[in-house]
């Protein structure tokens, strides 16, 4: 077993090497020649749709937020489920668990919702104005940051749910005491919620006017 993971390990240095070194000899090569300035990030960012950023920034925030509500409803589910055949009696008073996790799931849809209402068509024959790319980039990193908070906070209120429940039916007299940590948990969603209408407060809906 141990062989086994400093070939793997091996492998993975061996690659990374392999692809650092590529892009090294690239960039030399680039410039060199006198086409560095290929290397052009904001000249690149400006070439993608401020539309593209936008629907990602929606996408991952509906997305990873219903991935995190899954996963932790899987986790203390799971538990809940575990423990009810040995003490029937937690079943029920458990399921706040479950509800905890689904709530994560309805933070990203209502951010979803309020983000996509910022986008419209533009008809302007001029193209995007600089606020329509202000508006793209904040929709983007604010709907990634909802995604994660949410992804995260999905995975602590499983985790704290399901070790809720092993506790109640241990002792009924712990289930309150875990409940509150699982409570203090739940609130990170809504600290990415609050992160997500701040970036995205000042975005104008999309008008491709110069």
């Amino acid at each position: 077993m141990g062989l086994s993971y400093s070939y793997s390990s091996y492998s993975r240095n061996l690659l990374g090497a392999t692809i650092a070194s590529l892009a090294v000899w690239a960039g030399l090569y680039l410039l060199l020649t006198g086409r560095g300035e290929r290397f052009n990030v904001g000249g690149y960012l400006l070439r993608i749709s401020p539309y593209m950023w936008a629907l990602y920034g929606i996408s991952f925030c509906i997305g990873l937020s219903v991935v995190g509500a899954a996963w932790g409803i899987f986790i203390a589910g799971t538990s809940i489920l575990g423990g009810a055949v040995r003490t029937p009696r937690i079943a029920t008073k458990n399921l706040i668990s479950i509800i905890f996790c689904e709530v994560v799931a309805i933070y990203g849809v209502i951010m979803a919702i309020v983000f996509s209402a910022k986008i419209q068509a533009v008809n302007s024959s001029a193209g995007f104005s600089r606020s329509d790319y202000y508006t793209g980039f904040s929709l983007f990193w604010g709907g990634l940051a909802v995604g994660l908070s949410n992804l995260i906070c999905g995975l602590a209120v499983g985790i704290t749910g399901s070790n809720a429940a092993v506790a109640d039916a241990h002792d009924q007299q712990l289930f309150v005491k875990v409940l509150i940590i699982e409570i203090f948990g739940s609130v990170i969603g809504l600290f990415g919620l609050i992160v997500g209408l701040l970036v995205t407060g000042k975005a104008e809906d999309f008008a491709g006017v110069i």
